[in-house]
């Protein structure tokens, strides 16, 4: 069942050009929805400017190829690894997300624009990639919502209290749910809640937080390049505590510190956060 092309039953009753055209106008949807966004936001303008600002703090010019090196390492650590979260278990939970997400998407793409196929020809690897990214979603998905979701954890509200800000994951959650649940009991409702929650999925990038994903590298791109300029993104630069002038402007420093202070204990971190 899991190395079946879904789409290609479906294609009996909905016609391969119809499946490519609505794929077509999810893309555009996308597309369109994160432009508006962009431009609702101001976003471009804010990193435009706000990178005009830092540059003219700059205490020295970041040459192409170290910016090369930064954009990579922005790339590894913020986009492919999410090290951005503290939190192992949402990082986790957002990677299981991320990739499976990425991997249900081109592989649905692939799958319908393969169509149509002669008996035999659906190749199995596409369609148990299409399973196993949809399975990856909810598991990520689901670990979120009802184990780390931050109001439900810190703010006490049910699990079921939803608003607009969980347009993205609700849609997306529904939308791989019942792919899953459509495509392994062959149920007529399951597909026409797939097809809805899909098209919430793409239709809604303006109001939802898909967009996020497209301008969040760019900010941690920009943060990188301010800390290697010099601009330090606006804030003061750090004195060296062992200075004499600096322990006389700030006499509360303790003689202790230095650039290797001893171990002080686990502080804040003592008790792990349930919540992210």
């Amino acid at each position: 069942m899991m190395i079946a092309n879904p789409f290609a039953e479906l294609s009996a009753l909905i016609s391969p050009a119809v499946m490519q055209a609505y794929v077509v106008l999810m893309i555009l949807l996308v597309i369109g929805g994160t432009l508006l966004d962009v431009m609702h936001k101001k976003s471009a303008k804010y990193f435009f400017e706000k990178g005009q600002t830092l540059k003219k703090l700059a205490k020295r010019d970041v040459k192409g190829a170290e910016k090369v090196s930064i954009a990579l390492g922005t790339l590894a650590n913020e986009v492919l690894a999410s090290g951005e979260f503290e939190n192992p278990d949402r990082r986790k939970s957002h990677l299981l997300i991320s990739y499976g997400f990425v991997i249900f998407v081109v592989t649905t793409a692939l799958q319908i624009f393969a169509l149509p196929l002669a008996e035999g020809e659906g190749s199995a690897f596409m369609a148990l990639l299409w399973h196993l990214g949809a399975l990856m979603v909810c598991i990520g998905g689901y670990w979120f919502w009802f184990k780390i979701r931050v109001d439900v954890r810190s703010e006490g509200h049910e699990w079921y209290d939803v608003h607009l800000s969980d347009l993205f994951i609700v849609s997306l959650l529904l939308t791989v749910t019942f792919a899953l649940v459509w495509s392994l009991f062959n149920s007529t409702i399951a597909l026409v809640i797939f097809i809805g929650a899909a098209t919430t999925l793409f239709s809604t990038v303006f109001w939802s937080k898909f967009a996020h994903m497209f301008y969040k590298p760019a900010a941690a791109f920009q943060k990188k390049v301010a800390k290697a300029d010099g601009s330090r993104d606006k804030l003061p630069d750090l004195p060296e505590l062992t200075d004499p002038s600096v322990k006389q402007r700030y006499p509360d420093i303790p003689e202790y510190m230095g650039e290797t202070p001893p171990y002080m204990g686990l502080g804040i971190k003592r008790d792990a956060p349930s919540h992210y």
